[in-house]
């Protein structure tokens, strides 16, 4: 009993890594509609948000099973409540490729990112996904080094951020309002996600250890 116990515990695990992947999947398809005006691939990203949704309702249920069946204790009580904010915070990161996925079809025909801020932009998008990449490892294998690692490089996200402001607010800037909210909007949605990968992390660190890092960080 107890060992069909521990394989649902790790079952779940393996469902948030298999929902990790699909987040991937979705920041990167939604990265490429909005570097080429795809309309269809922007639809794609929208459509098949509903899985990742679907995906996390059976992750709660396998949680809030346990949670009721087995009242569990100690380690594995702090696992189960660890994957439950875990999953959630994947269906918002799929949530936050889907708003990219709308900015790039509202300006179909054309691309929703001007050229000269283009760079900042797809540099963003780029440590995003790496992000979720490593955060998706994380999740399979409970690395806390590697978990700790991702922490410390969401400085690299937050710089970008400020260069983005900067150029938004330049004298220089010639392409109005709509493209100004578009920027400033698609900033915070990749800014976003790299939080939610830092956090994921830092709730990995907790089930390893015991310790949150985000709270020994406030002290």
């Amino acid at each position: 009993m107890r060992e069909a116990y521990h394989d649902q515990l790790d079952s779940i695990f393996d469902d948030l890594g298999g929902i990790c992947r699909r987040v991937q999947v979705a920041v990167g398809l939604a990265t490429q509609a909005l570097m080429t005006g795809d309309s269809a691939l922007a639809e794609r990203v929208i459509s098949e948000d509903i899985e990742i949704d679907r995906a996390r309702e059976r992750v709660e249920e396998s949680g809030f099973s346990l949670l009721s069946l087995q009242q569990p204790v100690a380690g594995d009580l702090r696992t189960i409540v660890a994957a439950l904010r875990m999953v959630s915070e994947l269906e918002r990161m799929g949530d936050l490729s889907v708003h990219v996925a709308k900015v790039a079809r509202l300006r179909v025909p054309d691309i929703a990112v001007p050229d000269d801020v283009r760079p900042t932009i797809e540099q963003m998008a780029t440590v995003a996904e790496d992000m979720v990449s490593r955060v998706c490892d994380v999740i399979i294998s409970r690395d806390v080094e590697a978990a700790i690692a991702l922490g410390k490089d969401d400085e690299e996200m937050d710089g970008l951020r400020r260069r983005s402001f900067s150029e938004l607010l330049s004298d220089d800037w010639s392409h109005g309002v709509e493209a100004a909210v578009d920027i400033a909007l698609l900033g915070r949605y990749y800014e976003r996600i790299a939080d939610h990968a830092v956090s994921i992390a830092n709730r990995v660190i907790f089930v390893v250890t015991g310790h949150n890092p985000a709270a020994l960080a406030e002290q």
